[in-house]
């Protein structure tokens, strides 16, 4: 995570976590992860960055513009990352995005195969606002 210094605007601001996704979560055939999960992820990393710029976990208002440009699959290891594009007085817009940095690669002589993605993938993408208490 980087926070511009004190005094500086706090636009800019980057939360990212990573996260390995179990098999438990595959939904569909080829191991795919329905679309919710990268949502999920989203509200995780906006959660953390409200904690960082406002004391408070805020509450997601609104996605829009959701863009699902590749699958997310169990064997994935994703990166989530949350840019701080705009604040208001109680608003705080952000654009997420999910890169899938790992996949298991299994074959029948090594199960457990992985590869690291270089580049990785953009998997998922979107604008959300969430909203913090006032101050």
């Amino acid at each position: 995570m980087s926070v511009p210094a004190t005094g500086s605007t706090r636009v800019g601001t980057v939360v990212t976590h990573r996260r390995y996704v179990p098999y438990a979560h595959a939904h569909y055939a080829g191991n795919l992860v329905d679309g919710a999960y990268s949502l999920g992820l989203f509200g995780d990393v906006a959660t953390e960055m409200c904690i960082v710029l406002d004391g408070d976990e805020g509450l997601f208002a609104s996605y829009s513009d959701v863009q699902f440009a590749a699958p997310v699959r169990a064997g994935d290891v994703l990166e989530i990352t949350a840019t701080l594009v705009k604040e208001g007085t109680r608003s705080r817009v952000m654009d997420f995005a999910v890169h899938v940095v790992g996949r298991g690669a299994p074959t029948a002589d090594a199960p457990g195969a992985a590869e690291v993605l270089d580049p990785p993938i953009v998997a998922t993408t979107a604008t959300g606002t969430v909203v913090v208490p006032p101050t």
